[in-house]
């Protein structure tokens, strides 16, 4: 009998690879995943789906994957939701069914810690194309893999996975993706470091007054328009992420579409970040994500997240310098997409510092706006990468 077992597991190989210790490694990156959304809740909508979607493709045989002439379910998912890039832009519908851009209509000059918070996506970039030669990677492929990896600054996950679908990065996809979404629900660990490194006691104790005026109804129906059509002016290739997005916000402002806005808020994200994630999981396969590149990706994800924290608050602090009411340096932190998480942080920070401080409303502010910001970021990339490979060709 122990010599039928053996015989039949010395064929037992793990699919696609000749080092079952890979898969294994792979097993324990997904257990670690599943362990931090469930144990830490750190976006467990996302990380259990991934994890388990890491361990699934790597099952002996691949048979959830499967081949060319027969794939598997999730061969189906990926080529279906993350290929065509349609699961980012659902989601994005969602998203922007959730978002209420009253506090930034309230406080329209926050929309500019929107742009300064993506300054890391830059710095990571052009960090990237200097250090990806030294692995192999040159010419068009690196300028195309850097885009995608300054994008994960902004903590946006769908732009992210927008980005380095658009450039066909099918090899790099695993850790591009887990790197962007595993950085976000990060944010509560990642930014007060950063925030304290560059603040002071007295700078993170700064109050803000925030006035409670209602915004008109024509208006809020009008800024997802104007938004759409500005953004397909200036920055064309931002037009499917902002116009989900304001899509989505418009249904929510629009007063007579109460039940399709649930609709997206509720079943539509559940059901998109369901796929999104387990289909993330499935791009993990040990052969593809198990390399030096890996790890390049994933330590400039993280220069690139703190980056853009650091760019928010520099920019608060500058400002500061020719302004007689000061503003709070932490608000600039809000500016990246992790939406409303980045907010919940500097709110939590400054009532940790003073407890009757009360600046989440500036900071939900600032953190809508980055939403867009990092939209229009990505665009921009895309539009400069793709006008950058014209000239290499």
């Amino acid at each position: 009998m122990i010599e039928v077992f053996k015989e039949i597991f010395s064929g037992f190989t793990f699919f696609g690879q000749g080092d079952n210790w890979k898969a294994l490694i792979m097993y324990v990156i997904g257990a670690v995943l599943i362990y931090l959304a469930i144990k830490k809740e750190y976006e467990p909508a996302l990380l259990l789906p991934i994890g388990f979607g890491a361990i699934l493709v790597n099952l002996p045989l691949g048979v959830v994957w499967g081949t060319n002439a027969v794939p598997g379910f999730l061969k189906v998912l990926y080529d279906a939701g993350i290929v065509t890039e349609l699961f980012p832009i659902l989601i994005f519908i969602a998203i922007g069914a959730m978002i209420d851009f009253s506090p930034l209509l309230k406080n329209p000059y926050m929309i500019f810690f929107g742009a300064a918070a993506q300054f890391g996506i830059f710095v990571t970039f052009f960090t990237t194309l200097v250090l990806l030669p030294y692995l192999g990677i040159h010419g068009i492929e690196a300028l195309k893999l850097a885009s995608a990896v300054g994008i994960i600054g902004a903590a946006d996950g769908p732009t992210t996975l927008f980005v380095a679908s658009h450039y066909k990065l099918n090899d790099y996809l695993g850790p591009i993706s887990v790197a962007a979404y595993s950085y976000m629900s990060l944010v509560p660990i990642i930014q007060p470091p950063v925030i304290r490194l560059l603040t002071s006691k007295k700078e993170r104790m700064i109050r803000m007054e925030y006035h409670e005026s209602p915004v008109s109804k024509p208006i809020k129906i009008l800024f997802p328009i104007l938004v759409t059509i500005i953004a397909g002016i200036i920055v064309p290739m931002s037009v499917p992420l902002v116009g989900s997005l304001m899509f989505g916000n418009l249904i929510r402002e629009c007063g007579v579409l109460e039940r399709l806005s649930q609709s997206a808020q509720n079943e539509l994200a559940n059901l998109i970040t369901l796929l999104l994630g387990i289909t993330i999981g499935s791009t993990m396969l040990a052969t593809k994500f198990i390399n030096p590149v890996t790890g390049l990706i994933m330590l400039l994800g993280l220069v690139a997240f703190i980056f853009d924290t650091a760019g928010g608050v520099l920019f608060a602090k500058f400002l500061n310098l020719f302004l007689k009411t000061k503003i709070n340096p932490m608000i600039g932190a809000a500016g990246i997409s992790a939406f409303p998480m980045s907010a919940r942080v500097v709110q939590k920070m400054a009532k940790k510092e003073d407890p009757t401080n009360f600046i989440l409303m500036q900071a939900i502010s600032a953190n809508a706006a980055g939403q867009l910001g990092s939209i229009v970021a990505g665009g921009f990339v895309i539009a400069l990468v793709d006008m950058l490979v014209k000239q290499i060709v």
